[in-house]
C-alpha cells in the first residue's frame, strides 16, 4: 500500500463511481479497478461494494477513507514544511480564544507575530470553549485555548498556566461587609444576585464545582453568555460575578468595578494550548505557537497577566 493507491481510493470514495475517479484522475478505470483489488487482497477485507450505479464503501472502506485522507494531508503537510523551512514562514493560522484569554492576550500577539511573520495572516477568532472545543473538533481552527476538556474527543494539549477567579461588584454598589480588596470567602459570595455564564460556558461549570465541593449553590439571577455584557451590567450595578483578572482589568482600571479574592476555596482554573490530534501541524502554525509562548511569558514576566504558569508538558486527553 502506498500514497498513490490511497490517493486513488480517495478519489474513488468521494466520486462514487469508478469512471468518474477515472475523469478526475485522468487514470484508465481498469487500472484503478486493480489499485483497488490490490489493495483489498493486501488488507485482505472487502472494501468496496460495487454495483450497475456505482460503488459504496464498506465498513472497512470508510476506515480506510478516514486514515487516508489524514495520511496524504500529513504528506501534503510534510512537503509544505520541507519547502518553506529554509524560506520566510507564510501562510495563515486560525487561533480560536475564550474571551478573557483575548482581551490580554490576542493585541500582543497580534503585534508580535505581525513583526516577526510579516507574511503570515494571524486570524483570531473570540469565543465561548464550547465552540473553540468544536471549532477544533471540525478543523476551522488550527491552535485554540481551552479551560477544561471533559467532553473533548482527542486533542494534544498543553497546559500552560492556572489563573484564579476573583469576586466583581460595582465600584458604587460593594455589598459586604469586609472591604474590597480583601479575600472573602465563597460561602459570603453564592446568595447574591449572581450574573454569570451557561453551564455550556467552561468558567460557570468551574464555579459550580469548587462551589458544589462546599455544600454550596450558586444564586444565579442572570445567565448572559457574553463578557461585555457581563460586565457592563455589573458595573451598572445589576447584580455581581466571578471573573479572571484578565478579563476585567478594562473596567477595573477605568474604576468601574472593584473586586477581591476568594478564598475559601480559592476558585482556580487551568488553561490548556490545544490542537486537534489527527490534524498535521504546519511549519507557520508550530511558529505561531512558538511566539504564544514567548508572548505569553512576557505578558506574566511584567505582571500583565497574573497566573500560576506551567512547567511545559504535553498531554493527549479525550472523553
Amino acid at each position: 500500500m502506498d500514497i498513490k493507491q490511497l490517493r486513488y481510493f480517495i478519489a474513488i470514495a468521494e466520486e462514487g463511481s469508478l469512471s468518474a475517479a477515472s475523469q478526475r484522475l485522468r487514470v484508465a478505470q481498469p487500472s484503478l479497478s486493480q489499485h483497488v483489488i490490490k489493495l483489498e487482497q493486501e488488507l485482505g477485507v472487502t472494501l468496496v461494494a460495487r454495483s450497475s450505479r456505482g460503488v459504496v464503501l464498506t465498513a472497512s472502506g470508510e476506515i480506510l477513507l478516514r486514515h487516508a485522507r489524514e495520511i496524504c494531508q500529513s504528506m501534503s503537510v510534510c512537503q509544505e514544511t520541507v519547502k518553506k523551512s529554509g524560506s520566510v514562514p507564510e501562510g495563515s493560522v486560525a487561533f480560536g480564544m475564550p474571551s478573557s484569554t483575548s482581551m490580554v492576550l490576542s493585541v500582543p500577539l497580534a503585534e508580535t507575530v505581525r513583526h516577526l511573520l510579516p507574511k503570515v495572516k494571524l486570524c483570531v477568532v473570540e469565543a465561548m470553549s464550547g465552540f473553540i472545543r468544536e471549532w477544533l473538533q471540525d478543523e476551522t481552527i488550527d491552535l485554540g485555548f481551552l479551560y477544561d476538556h471533559d467532553d473533548a474527543r482527542v486533542f494534544e494539549a498543553r497546559e500552560l498556566m492556572h489563573e484564579e477567579l476573583n469576586f466583581y461588584a460595582a465600584a458604587d454598589g460593594w455589598p459586604l461587609k469586609r472591604p474590597a480588596g480583601e479575600p472573602v470567602p465563597l460561602a459570603e459570595i453564592v446568595g447574591l444576585d449572581l450574573v454569570l455564564p451557561s453551564r455550556r460556558h467552561g468558567m460557570r461549570r468551574t464555579i459550580e464545582t469548587f462551589a458544589q465541593a462546599r455544600g454550596l449553590e450558586l444564586n444565579v439571577s442572570v445567565e448572559m453568555d457574553a463578557l461585555a455584557q457581563i460586565k457592563e451590567l455589573v458595573s451598572r450595578g445589576s447584580g455581581y460575578t466571578i471573573l479572571a483578572a484578565a478579563a476585567a482589568h478594562d473596567r477595573v482600571a477605568r474604576g468601574e468595578l472593584i473586586s477581591s479574592p476568594i478564598v475559601d476555596p480559592v476558585i482556580t482554573r487551568p488553561i490548556y494550548l490545544v490542537r486537534k490530534l489527527t490534524r498535521p501541524q504546519t511549519y507557520v502554525s508550530r511558529e505561531v505557537e512558538r511566539i504564544t509562548l514567548e508572548v505569553i511569558n512576557d505578558l506574566v514576566a511584567r505582571g500583565i497577566w497574573k497566573v500560576t504558569q506551567k512547567n511545559d508538558g504535553r498531554q493527549h486527553f479525550g472523553a
